[in-house]
C-alpha cells in the first residue's frame, strides 16, 4: 500500500509548461507529471516516463477574456525520471525533459509563419530526505523535504522565420529553456488513517530562478497541493487535488539598461506574473510494482498581469516502474 500510494503522490505534482507570458514565456515549472515525494527503501530504483499535452486558445488580462496576439500555443513534452534510495532516509533523483515540439502559432492572414522548436530542455537534480515517519494508533505521518538544481541544457536564444525570409530570436514561449539555473524547494507532508483507508496529503514547491546569459531573470515560481486519495478494489486508485501557484514577473536586473534589448524585455516584463487555482483528477492502474496513469489539470481561476495566453488544455499519461535492485539477505538462523 505505501509503494502505491508514494508512486501516486508522485505522479501529481504537475506543473505547467506553459509560457510565463504570451509575450514574454519562460516555464514556470520545468517538472511534469513526476516530481520527487517521499523516499524509496534503500536499493530501491524507480522509472518514471510521461507525456505531457498542452493547448491553448486562450488568453487573459487579469482574470477577463481578451484577443492574443496569437492564434494558440501548444506542446508536447516527454519527462523522463529516475529516483534511487541511498538509504532508508535519503533518495536521489534525476531527471530531465525533451519537447517533441513546442509551438506559437501565429495567424497566416497576417503574413505571420508559426514558431516551433524541439529539443531536450534542463537537466534536474533533486535528492530528499524523511525527517518524520512514524505509525501511530492506526496513523501515519510522514514527513520529507528535499532540494534541488535545475541546469539547463536546451537553448534559450533560438532563432526562427517569423515572416517569409524574415529571421529572429525566436519568443521565449517556444524557447526550450529559460537558460538559467534555479534552486527548488520541496516539501511533502503525508497522512493515513488506515481505518478509515483515507489518506491525505500537501506538498510545496518553490523554485528560485537565476539570471540566464541575457541577464533576465524569471519569475520565481510557488505551487501548493492539497490531495486526498481512495483505492478501489486492490490495484486501481483515484485521487484528486487542489493546486495553487504563483508566478513573479521576470526581473530585467541585469539586462543594461542603455542597451536596446532592455525597452523590449521592459515592454515583455509587464505581461508576466500570474495567479491560479487548479483541480487534478487522476486514475490510475498499479500491479507488480508498474503503474499507469493519466491525469488532466482543469483551471478553475486565473488572474494574469497584462496580456498573456493562460492555462486551458493539459492532459499527463506515463508509466512507472519501481523494484529492487538488490535482494534482501536472509538472517542467519540461530543454532
Amino acid at each position: 500500500m505505501r509503494l502505491f500510494l508514494i508512486t501516486i503522490i508522485s505522479l501529481l505534482l504537475n506543473s505547467n509548461i506553459f509560457a510565463q507570458g504570451c509575450c514574454s514565456g519562460g516555464a514556470g515549472s520545468p517538472v511534469a507529471g513526476g516530481a520527487a515525494t517521499g523516499v524509496l527503501e534503500e536499493n530501491q530504483l524507480e522509472i518514471s516516463l510521461n507525456h505531457q499535452y498542452n493547448k491553448s486558445n486562450k488568453f487573459f488580462v487579469e482574470n477577463r477574456d481578451t484577443t492574443g496576439y496569437f492564434d494558440s500555443f501548444n506542446s508536447n513534452y516527454l519527462f523522463l525520471r529516475a529516483d534511487y534510495g541511498l538509504s532508508k532516509k535519503l533518495t536521489m533523483s534525476i531527471a530531465t525533459g525533451y519537447f517533441l515540439n513546442k509551438s506559437q502559432v501565429n495567424d497566416p492572414q497576417l503574413d505571420a509563419l508559426t514558431i516551433s522548436s524541439k529539443g531536450i530542455s534542463d537537466l534536474i537534480l533533486f535528492p530528499r530526505y524523511d525527517m518524520y515517519n512514524k505509525t501511530k494508533n492506526g496513523i501515519r505521518t510522514e514527513i520529507t523535504l528535499g532540494i534541488g538544481l535545475k541546469i539547463p541544457l536546451g537553448s534559450h536564444i533560438d532563432s526562427a522565420e517569423t515572416i517569409p525570409d524574415v529571421w529572429d530570436v525566436s519568443p521565449p514561449i517556444t524557447q526550450l529553456t529559460t537558460g538559467s539555473q534555479d534552486l527548488m524547494f520541496y516539501t511533502f507532508f503525508f497522512r493515513e488513517y488506515q481505518k478509515q483507508k483515507l489518506r491525505i496529503f500537501v506538498n510545496s514547491l518553490y523554485i528560485k530562478k537565476g539570471y540566464n546569459s541575457l541577464g533576465v531573470k524569471f519569475g520565481d515560481y510557488s505551487s501548493i497541493g492539497i490531495f486526498a486519495s481512495k483505492t478501489i478494489y486492490s490495484n486501481w486508485g483515484l485521487v484528486g487535488q487542489l493546486k495553487g501557484e504563483w508566478i513573479k514577473e521576470i526581473d530585467l536586473g541585469k539586462v543594461l539598461e542603455d542597451d536596446w534589448d532592455f525597452f523590449l524585455w521592459e515592454d515583455k516584463q509587464k505581461n508576466t506574473g500570474s495567479k491560479k487555482l487548479f483541480f487534478i483528477p487522476q486514475i490510475s492502474y498499479s500491479q507488480n510494482g508498474i503503474t499507469v496513469f493519466a491525469t488532466s489539470e482543469i483551471p478553475l481561476y486565473q488572474y494574469l498581469n497584462g496580456t498573456q495566453v493562460g492555462s486551458q488544455h493539459q492532459f499527463t499519461v506515463g508509466v512507472n516502474y519501481r523494484f529492487l535492485t538488490k535482494e534482501c539477505e536472509d538472517l542467519p538462523l540461530l543454532k
